[in-house]
């Protein structure tokens, strides 16, 4: 019943074996590609090195070990996004967007989901499409608020926070923008001292803080950072940034002096980057902007000679850029301009300014309106994606859930086989065991029947023995040959209870019993008892009165009683678990050596005592007989035994 259990455990795992060989192949290549992607994230793109990053980034995206692993998927896409972002939008876009259908469902792969979100959202301003950016900037920030455990690191984290929060000023979602630049804010500590974030977080916060007209109670602090920053990393750091802050603090006291100190500072920094880049339109915004804001500044110092000196700069800035100008650029120049002219007394050409900037305004009004409706649609369309894969998930869990319950009832009903199963067995098995006890306590009852069998043969035989030199009158004989027979019968009656004695009792017996069988014969025969060297006898335990039977027979037919020279010895040696018992006779003479029809009793009985033993140890056990060339006869006999047992009671 074993052996087939034992061939389907092993065919079961040369199966499994030998499906776990592509796994294991397939896992180490994926390790293998894991330790290459880091490795490639690790280097900085660079004119050099561009187009080999974006090649080994395409070799991973056609390979089918990394497009079966989400991770590497989704990080590849993101990074031949990230690649593709200035050269090539759509390209860019594409990618980004595979990325966020791979890991937009559920909630896994939190860390690239967010710098996903963050790419969305830059390509998305970068249209310009406010809405859609604001709507990724701020999936982007949610993920690194909401969970605290998110390995992003710190630069990452400040750097998505920070556009989540600029998205947000600009749609006047002012307390959202506060939330993502206050926890900005607290990254700071982390970064290093002189990066621009460690400048931009302060700005856009004094920025929102006028914007907005939240509580002011912080924007000193802000500012004493600012310009500490400034003086501790001043090549670091664009002093522009500095005096924009300084504007809004002093434009919000009225101290038009100072307001006018640093944007005459702010002017010459943008001329100086106007002139090298005249076509950049962030370079045309920021010189234009300047000088109208000195313009109104100069009008509300009553300095209308300076204030028309910066109307004319402003004016060439138009004349030589003006395509590159924003709407709200053109409806600051228009708003200074006008003010301008009706502070010197121009009215007319106040008026028709003021008409220009209205209809200015009315036209960015609708292109912006109709740019937004445009947005709001794409954004609906996105967001009924969103819902869409919501309410997927949602099916997900709730089929999740299904499939748990019916594991569980599947691993109950499993259980229940398995405990009824168990339960069979162990009682099958405490049937066996009851099974072998019984044939085992039947062995031994007729090993004790035996033995007791044979007691009173041993006695009988000793007692005839005694009864002749009694009747010869050979009282020193029969005196000697009593105590003899007293310490034997004593020795016997000692382990009459015990069902395994120690060899080194058995051969004492023995050698009491020989001695008693010599003096019986007037030693007419010699005896020699060889035991095994470098053996504990005491250790080897087997059943009494086992080997006497034999050794009887030897005397008895297997030695002239004629002839002094007759001899019997025993030999002992021990194999494993095995006591093998060798007992040679000198042999008779022809004409005694005659066949005999009568069968020993004794060993008759010593050959069934040897039987059950076998059967009890499931052992061999048995005795085998041979002639030797002198007309000898040998006597093998293979008796289990036991080690270190304790010797048990009938």
């Amino acid at each position: 019943m074993k052996q087939p259990f034992l061939y389907f455990c092993l065919a079961i795992l040369l199966i499994l074996s030998c499906r776990q060989k592509p796994t294991v192949a397939k896992n180490e290549q994926l390790l293998k590609y894991k330790e290459e992607v880091s490795l490639l994230l690790a280097k900085q793109p660079n004119k050099a090195n561009a187009d080999s990053i974006v090649q080994a980034w395409n070799q991973y995206n056609s390979n089918p070990i990394v497009l079966a692993d989400t991770d590497l998927n989704t990080k590849t896409k993101y990074n031949l996004g990230k690649m593709f972002a200035r050269k090539n939008p759509d390209s860019s876009k594409m990618f980004l967007q595979q990325g966020l259908d791979l890991v937009e469902p559920g909630n896994k792969f939190l860390e690239i989901k967010a710098n996903l979100y963050n790419g969305m959202g830059n390509l998305a301003n970068a249209e310009p499409s406010e809405h859609q950016a604001n709507y990724y900037y701020n999936k982007a920030a949610m993920i690194v608020l909401s969970d605290t455990t998110l390995t992003l690191k710190p630069m990452a984290k400040a750097i998505i926070l920070l556009a989540a929060a600029q998205s947000n000023k600009s749609l006047q979602q002012y307390s959202l923008a506060l939330k993502m630049n206050l926890a900005a804010l607290k990254l700071m500590p982390q970064l290093p001292p002189n990066i621009t974030n460690q400048q931009r977080v302060l700005t856009q916060l004094i920025s929102l803080i006028y914007t907005a007209n939240f509580p002011r109670k912080n924007v000193e602090n802000y500012l004493a950072k600012l310009e500490k920053l400034q003086a501790t990393y001043p090549d670091d750091f664009n002093p522009r940034f500095l005096y924009d802050s300084k504007l809004l603090y002093f434009d919000k006291a009225s101290n038009v002096d100072s307001v006018l100190k640093y944007s005459l500072l702010n002017a010459e920094i943008d001329e100086q980057i106007y002139g090298q880049n005249p076509t950049e339109p962030t370079a045309a915004g920021n010189i234009y902007t300047t000088y109208t804001n000195i313009v109104t500044n100069y009008v509300k110092a009553k300095n209308y000679p300076d204030a028309a000196r910066y109307l004319k700069k402003a004016n060439e800035v138009f004349k030589q850029s003006g395509r590159l100008l924003e709407y709200e650029d053109l409806i600051r120049g228009g708003e200074a301009s006008s003010s301008y002219y009706a502070a010197i007394g121009q009215k007319d050409k106040a008026l028709q300014t003021a008409t220009e900037v209205i209809a200015l305004q009315k036209e960015n009004y609708e292109i912006e309106n109709t740019q937004a409706v445009a947005e709001m649609g794409a954004l609906y369309q996105i967001q009924a994606k969103d819902n869409s894969i919501d309410r997927l998930n949602e099916d997900i869990k709730i089929n999740t859930l299904k499939l748990e319950r019916n594991k569980l009832t599947l691993v109950i009903t499993a259980l229940i086989i398995l405990i009824l199963l168990i339960v069979i067995f162990l009682f099958y098995s405490i049937y066996k065991q009851r099974k072998l006890k019984q044939e085992k306590e039947n062995v031994q009852l007729q090993q004790q029947l035996l033995r007791t069998q044979m007691e009173p043969h041993f006695i009988f035989n000793t007692l005839s023995a005694l009864q002749s030199f009694i009747r010869l009158d050979e009282k020193d004989e029969a005196i000697k040959y009593l105590n003899q027979f007293s310490r034997l019968l004593r020795s016997s009656l000692e382990l009459s209870r015990e069902k395994l004695v120690p060899l080194s009792q058995e051969i004492e017996t023995l050698e009491n019993y020989l001695s008693l069988q010599q003096m019986r014969y007037n030693n007419i025969f010699n005896f020699e008892i060889n035991i095994p060297e470098n053996e504990d006898l005491e250790m080897i335990m087997l059943p009494p009165m086992l080997i006497q039977p034999f050794v009887e027979n030897s005397i008895l037919h297997g030695i002239n009683l004629n002839d002094i020279n007759g001899f019997v010895n025993v030999n002992f040696s021990i194999s494993d678990q095995n006591l093998t018992v060798t007992i040679t006779d000198s042999g008779k003479t022809i004409s005694e050596n005659k066949p005999q029809n009568h069968q020993s009793l004794s060993g008759i009985i010593s050959k069934e005592r040897l039987q059950f033993l076998g059967r009890e140890r499931n052992q061999n056990a048995g005795i085998t007989q041979n002639k030797t060339t002198t007309g000898g006869t040998v006597v093998y006999l293979n008796i289990p035994i036991s080690q270190n047992e304790s010797m048990g009671k009938y």
